[in-house]
């Protein structure tokens, strides 16, 4: 299960994605992640999906590695469609036990479980395809217009390029230390949702003290660099807009207008 979490990694390959400038790539996820919740209807979605699915064979990543990823979030996601699907009032379709469920639940349910799987994926997408450092330098570029309100950008976005890069970290810490405990005779898989609760603090105990360590590690390591900010940084690899970049951006106005448009016509 730790080794299923994909969002944060790099898959390193030759791509037409890969090759794209991050800020290209943070625009589309974040227009395709707007796309995804303004969707009402069943063409919406199935532009949605052709449209992901182009994504991911020009990504040349995997499916498999991809959808891997849908392992982890698996129970958040039955949670959601639970919900959607036995507290939406409207009209009943069936009756399980004492609750009710209506159409409009299953409405409901369907859209969400397919909005938040592609929101999954799409995500997922960006970050595999995208380097740690690409996508702090992007992130710093789109936020550059907030410094005139003396918003700190390069600050945000160091510490979110961090935060990536320390989550398969700390899942390969986290894959350690359960080997580790499981080869001294610990259980992580029987008993109920309590025991399990409680099987994980000896898991979580020596994860926060590696966590912490790795952090101080870090900031001594910046200080020792004599890091101060990002006042007078200059970058080695500039991010500079190419013409495959410039395309991309037409595609996204493009996918934009052909899902607002279905969103107006309505189902097929």
């Amino acid at each position: 299960m730790i080794r299923d979490i994909t969002l944060g990694q790099y898959y390193h390959t030759e791509s037409l994605l890969h090759a794209l400038d991050p800020r290209v790539k943070l625009t589309g996820t974040l227009i395709y992640i707007i796309s995804l919740f303004a969707a009402d209807n069943v063409t919406a979605y199935l532009v949605a999906a052709l449209f992901l699915t182009a994504m991911i064979v020009m990504s040349r990543v995997p499916l498999s590695f991809i959808v891997r990823g849908m392992k982890a979030v698996a129970v958040i996601l039955c949670i959601t469609v639970i919900f959607n699907l036995f507290l939406t009032p409207g009209i009943p379709a069936f009756t399980l036990w004492k609750l009710t469920v209506t159409w409009e639940g299953i409405r409901g349910a369907s859209y969400m479980a397919v909005r938040l799987t592609f929101l999954i994926l799409g995500s997922s997408l960006m970050t595999l395809t995208t380097t740690p450092n690409n996508l702090t330098d992007g992130m710093e570029s789109l936020m550059k217009p907030l410094k005139a309100i003396r918003v700190p950008v390069h600050e945000i976005a160091m510490m979110m390029s961090i935060a990536l890069r320390f989550i398969p970290i700390l899942l390969e810490e986290t894959d350690k230390i359960m080997k580790a405990q499981q080869a001294r005779g610990a259980d992580f898989e029987t008993g109920g949702i309590i025991k399990r609760a409680k099987n994980m603090v000896p898991l979580l105990v020596p994860l926060f003290i590696s966590a912490f360590r790795r952090a101080n590690d870090l900031a001594l390591a910046m200080e020792a660099r004599c890091y101060r900010g990002g006042e007078g940084r200059t970058k080695m690899k500039p991010l500079v807009y190419h013409r495959r970049d410039v395309i991309a951006y037409l595609v996204l106005v493009l996918y934009l207008a052909v899902i607002i448009l279905a969103g107006k016509l309505g189902p097929l």
